[in-house]
């Protein structure tokens, strides 16, 4: 699991690299409901193309500068340092990956997909605000380096990656109406929420098994 230092947790370098990690979840939150409302939820996509694609290029900027910051930090502090900051590079990278799931949704709400009947698109809508409400939690459980709601925020994720699977083969193996927006649908709610989970084993797994909690 994370073993933030002491040391670590008391330099203003590593809590900055916190602090940044931080603003790319709150980001990726932020472009996550923007593209699934506009996939489900009515909203034009052209109203929300501009906000979406900039801020999906702060979080890659702010991983640019998780990066440097990384370099910096274990260049001063030595290899005490390497295994928390080894997770933070693992981390900033989850969640830029979250931010290109949200481009995908919106690339595929421009299509205006057919998305099955109204129980089907509710579904959806439903699915998409828990996958929102894990995002909130992820950031809130990893500013509070909060081991309990950590674990119950893999659960929680590993119920909605379970869910979106069943959907996405019910949807294949049916081949009816929207059985190709749902498809996808399903996959990027999927990818987002365990990227979300990615973030959570860091307070509960070691290093070498980062992003391996089912296994």
């Amino acid at each position: 699991m994370a073993n933030w230092t002491q040391t670590d947790g008391e330099n203003a370098g590593f809590a900055d690299i916190l602090r940044n990690f931080s603003s790319m979840l709150q980001d990726g939150r932020h472009i996550f409901d923007a593209a699934t409302n506009a996939l489900v939820g009515g909203t034009d996509p052209e109203t929300i193309r501009e906000d979406l694609f900039s801020t999906d290029q702060r979080i890659n900027r702010t991983e640019q500068r998780i990066r440097r910051q990384i370099v910096v930090h274990g260049t001063v502090h030595g290899a005490q340092s390497f295994p928390s900051l080894l997770i933070m590079m693992s981390l900033a990278k989850d969640a830029e990956r979250i931010g290109d799931y949200c481009k995908n949704i919106f690339d595929l709400a421009a299509l205006a997909p057919d998305l099955g009947s109204k129980e089907d698109r509710a579904i959806i809508v439903h699915r998409k605000d828990r996958v929102s409400a894990l995002l909130g939690d992820a950031r809130d459980m990893f500013d509070a380096q909060d081991e309990k709601r950590a674990r119950t925020l893999l659960a929680d994720c590993d119920k909605v990656e379970n869910e979106c699977d069943a959907a996405l083969v019910q949807a294949v193996r049916d081949n009816g109406s929207g059985a190709a927006g749902l498809a996808l649908s399903n996959r990027y709610l999927k990818r987002v929420a365990s990227h979300t989970a990615n973030v959570a084993t860091s307070l509960v797994m070691p290093l070498d098994k980062l992003d391996f909690f089912d296994e």
